[in-house]
């Protein structure tokens, strides 16, 4: 027996003793509502909730890939994603979530020095701290090395003045991960820092946005003379851009996800409820559309898997996370608007429900921030045609 095969057989056996019935046997809309986000705020529904993400904890499992000292599990990648698949098997939910998983903890393993590791990995592997994002500004989106919040040098310290927004959760976190602009007499991208702060200051205001799906997940940031301590800067002084960049490369992989099958696995049987059988569902035309996205779908799994394995193995995927955003965001708004065809006419009744039970109109209108956040589609495909396609770029 081989060694993953070992490794598979024992997580398997682990998964099946220690995630609690309860959580197993959720409904997939039950599943994304228990989501744990963690953090200083956050309250479990039920004594089984924290005990799984106790145990998880205990395992290394919430951040499986990171290494042991800082409160993972270091396992290695064909390792996670066996954990991953036997989780699926067997309907265990993920126990943490966050931005702090995503993209600041792999920024902080690349350019964070020891102390920094120490401070907050194994904080966001324990879920005690949520995180948010403080990229996007009024005046710099797409051009985001145009930021204008401004880090006052204090000695010990910056003072931080300026404005964030389309700050995903800024409402909720505790902490935020910020671009400053700390030398403005530097050209753009060359007079930026990357710093850590503290969201639960007087310095910080947070006004929640409300979008056309009706949620309010999205937020402005206000900084009026906060503070960051000098040695909560990651990387060098001014070479932010580096780690921003380098983030951003996180940031689109995880919204890539958006476009992975998911729930479309259940689309051809949404569509058969909706219809009532193959006959009349072939008649309605909406079988070939199905299976169309469904391969498209099975095949950006496949580009992405194996994406990822390149960076496993210390590639870089430069433009190539640009294209996987761009495509898997396509994919997610193709996702919505087949639901909705599939529908027809009841699909304008806002109490409609898609096949993971949620609002259709919501879920349709939400998908239509997907081509924004994380770089708007425009940049993605300029990005992709002049470092992929190696066209000219405009003058």
């Amino acid at each position: 027996m081989s060694e993953l095969e070992t490794f598979r057989q024992q997580t398997r056996a682990w998964l099946e003793e220690n995630c609690p019935s309860s959580l197993r046997n959720m409904t997939t809309t039950a599943v994304e509502d228990y989501m744990c986000w963690g953090g200083k705020n956050w309250t479990f529904s039920s004594p089984d909730e924290k005990l799984w993400l106790d145990r998880m904890v205990d395992k290394g499992w919430t951040v499986p890939g990171w290494p042991t000292q800082y409160g993972g599990a270091g396992l290695s990648r064909e390792e996670t994603e066996i954990l991953e698949q036997e989780m699926q098997s067997l309907n265990c939910p993920t126990p943490l979530t966050g931005f702090g998983i995503w993209m600041l903890g792999p920024a902080l393993l690349q350019f964070g020095n020891e102390e920094l590791k120490q401070q907050h990995l194994p904080a966001i592997a324990r879920g005690e701290v949520r995180w948010c994002q403080g990229y996007s500004e009024p005046g710099a989106g797409s051009d985001l090395a145009d930021v204008r919040t401004k880090a006052e040098d204090k000695g010990d310290h910056y003072l931080v003045n300026g404005q964030k927004v389309w700050t995903s959760y800024g409402d909720k976190a505790d902490a935020i991960f910020v671009l400053v602009r700390s030398n403005p007499d530097a050209r753009k991208h060359l007079g930026i820092s990357f710093v850590l702060a503290d969201m639960n200051q007087p310095g910080i205001e947070v006004r929640p946005i409300t979008l056309i799906s009706g949620t309010r997940d999205f937020c402005e940031v206000f900084f009026d003379d906060a503070r960051v301590e000098k040695d909560q800067v990651v990387g060098e002084v001014n070479k932010g851009w580096d780690v921003a960049k380098y983030l951003l490369t996180h940031e689109r992989e995880m919204q890539a996800g958006f476009g992975s099958q998911g729930d479309s696995q259940t689309l051809s049987d949404f569509a058969l409820h909706i219809f009532g059988d193959k006959e009349n569902l072939a008649a309605s035309g909406m079988r070939d559309k199905i299976a169309e996205f469904e391969i498209d779908a099975l095949a950006f799994d496949s580009t992405m898997n194996r994406f990822l394995s390149m960076a496993e193995a210390g590639e870089s995927l430069g433009a190539n996370s640009s294209m996987l955003k761009y495509y898997g965001t396509e994919l997610n708004k193709r996702r919505a608007e087949l639901m909705v065809d599939i529908t027809g006419l009841d699909a304008a009744n806002w109490d409609s429900t898609g096949p993971d039970g949620k609002s259709l109109p919501q879920t349709y209108l939400r998908t239509k921030g997907n081509s924004i956040e994380g770089g708007t589609t425009e940049v993605q495909l300029n990005i992709m045609s002049k470092f992929l396609l190696g066209l000219p770029s405009g003058k």
